[in-house]
């Protein structure tokens, strides 16, 4: 049975180590995506999608096998309050202080001087969707739908 605390733990170390972490890009796996991954022991990490300022991609975690996965969409909805390149600075802001916490789930909101990044989720490692946005001067300028958990053979 796998242990969901040790898997959260590993899932934030990874996190925090790739995209925040401005970690090394691996070569693709697929034709046009970025990659970037982590591993430690029998753990593996990795992160891929497609796109930049719009972007789709999935994360999976393997402990030999397959045994999470993550799929997000994210896109910058109103380009006169922010461009890609800002909205990745507020979140990698945000998620930095996220994971220094030892989670990456159950919501954030943390000001910066060029937005304010709002993240609401339901449920735990083993099952989650969730929602985060970036505001500036009120209004919605960038949004990301997730959900994951647990994948089972």
């Amino acid at each position: 049975m796998l242990d969901t605390t040790m898997l959260n733990d590993f899932i934030v170390e990874a996190k925090a180590a790739t995209y925040v972490g401005d970690g090394v890009p691996r070569l693709p796996c697929r034709p046009g995506s970025h990659d970037i991954g982590y591993e430690r022991g029998d753990w593996r990490y990795l992160d891929n999608y497609f796109g930049g300022t719009d972007f789709a991609g999935q994360e999976v975690v393997w402990f030999g096998e397959p045994v999470w996965a993550m799929n997000y969409f994210g896109c910058v909805i109103a380009p006169d309050l922010i461009d890609g390149r800002a909205a990745g600075t507020v979140i990698k802001a945000a998620l930095s202080a996220m994971y220094r916490q030892g989670r990456f789930l159950g919501g954030m909101e943390f000001d910066h001087p060029l937005g304010r990044y709002i993240d609401r989720s339901e449920g735990g490692c083993n099952r989650f969707s969730g929602h985060e946005c970036i505001m500036v001067d009120g209004r919605k300028a960038y949004v990301l739908d997730y959900c994951g958990g647990l994948v089972i053979p």
